[in-house]
């Protein structure tokens, strides 16, 4: 895996964005990610759509490549960590954890986290709220327009279309604006949405090698 990095300021604050889907905030030693989406491999194979396995198992990769590298002391999922409550796949996924139990993991609730008090233990959550407030900054699934502070969201799965004249190529993004910054999906498993974006916004596209302000 090629990581990539473009540092922005929030608030005076430095994020660091990456080309895997993340961002790491140097102060508070977090590293911030959304829509992982786990589970949804399994849910689609239970309901006889075959699918490999290697999917979420790559997501998780990606996932300790980052640890590995910016050492975080704070986990935070902006949203849909889960994609269909319980199931195979949120065993594999707490197995994995377990290898990273001294990092605080803050669940910022997403539309499809159905978590119940069992499941809740089970993922070993020191927070799981609809929203999380370090350093006047706002942790939501989903933008807040009554919400004045500045807010980090997901829930998009922002992308943008960039012309050539071969073809038209679809990239996953960051938007980044006065008020917000949106995330893009973290699992790869995960459509984009071109269209329902942020105004005003710088966008961030990586690849598999890159990451630049388009």
């Amino acid at each position: 895996m090629n990581l990539a990095t473009k540092n922005i300021h929030i608030k005076n604050e430095i994020f660091t964005l990456t080309n895997q889907r993340a961002v790491f905030w140097e102060k508070e030693k977090a590293l911030i990610l959304s829509d992982l989406h786990v589970g949804k491999t399994a849910h689609f194979r239970k309901n006889g759509i075959a699918l490999a396995n290697h999917i979420m198992k790559n997501d998780l990769e990606r996932l300790s490549i980052l640890i590995e590298y910016f050492q975080p002391e704070k986990f935070i999922v902006v949203g849909d960590l889960l994609h269909a409550g319980n199931n195979s796949d949120v065993d594999e996924f707490c197995t994995w954890k377990n290898q990273y139990s001294s990092i605080k993991f803050y669940l910022v609730e997403g539309n499809h986290d159905r978590i119940n008090k069992t499941l809740e233990e089970k993922l070993c959550l020191n927070f799981k709220e609809d929203r999380l407030e370090l350093s006047d900054i706002i942790f939501l699934h989903d933008f807040d327009r009554s919400v004045d502070n500045f807010q980090i969201t997901g829930h998009i799965h922002p992308g943008i279309v960039l012309n050539s004249a071969v073809k038209n190529i679809r990239l996953a993004c960051f938007v980044h604006t006065q008020n917000q910054l949106l995330l893009p999906a973290f699992s790869e498993f995960t459509g984009l949405d071109t269209k329902n974006l942020p105004k005003g916004g710088r966008f961030y596209v990586f690849t598999d090698s890159e990451i630049h302000e388009v």
